[in-house]
């Protein structure tokens, strides 16, 4: 049996907890493989923000693509899969969604992912919001993407920071269906 493909992009915002949690989540997943692909500000703050290497985050995925390598399996519609995950999400990822500007593969598997009309979610991370990432984001939400803002949740009761990541990556994998262990919704207790 074909196993379902997700797309995952990281991008330069703060937030790599949160891409490591994903694809560990993925990976638990039976049926599903996960595509990633790291921009070069993802690679720095992955060195600024974590104790894992890049190499050790792209060990969790099933298959790499270097950003530059625009020619790759993920830039192509003809490329099967379910959608793409961009977590983090930073405001420069983000209008160049918006704006159709593909100057790097994360961009164009985002790009081949809306004309395909699959399924986009964008761990967006900024604070504060100024009006153009606002009309940005808007502008992708009218296109059907999912904007998901790393934001803490306290009714899921968490006790640790690794709590809350594992709760945001739980919150984004359910935008596929994919429910992963021990996402605690709301009054599910």
């Amino acid at each position: 049996m074909e196993k379902r493909r997700i797309i995952v992009g990281i991008s330069g915002a703060s937030g790599i907890p949160a891409a490591v949690e994903v694809l560990k989540l993925l990976k638990q997943q039976e049926g599903y493989e996960s595509h990633l692909v790291i921009s070069d500000s993802g690679k720095v703050t992955i060195t600024y923000e974590s104790s894992w290497s890049v190499k050790d985050i792209e060990g969790l995925a099933d298959c790499v693509y270097d950003t530059h390598s625009i020619g790759s399996a993920v830039a192509s519609g003809s490329f099967r899969n379910d959608g793409m995950i961009i977590v983090p999400c930073s405001m420069k990822t983000v209008a160049g969604i918006a704006n159709g500007y593909s100057d790097s593969l994360l961009l164009r598997a985002a790009d081949v992912v809306l004309k395909e009309r699959r399924k986009l979610v964008l761990m967006v991370r900024e604070c504060p919001f100024s009006s153009i990432h606002l009309e940005n984001m808007l502008k992708l939400c009218n296109l059907g993407v999912d904007i998901l803002p790393m934001v803490m949740t306290f009714y899921n009761k968490p006790e640790t920071l690794e709590d809350m990541v594992h709760h945001m990556a739980c919150k984004c994998l359910e935008r596929f269906g994919i429910e992963a262990e021990g996402y605690r919704r709301w009054m599910e207790q």
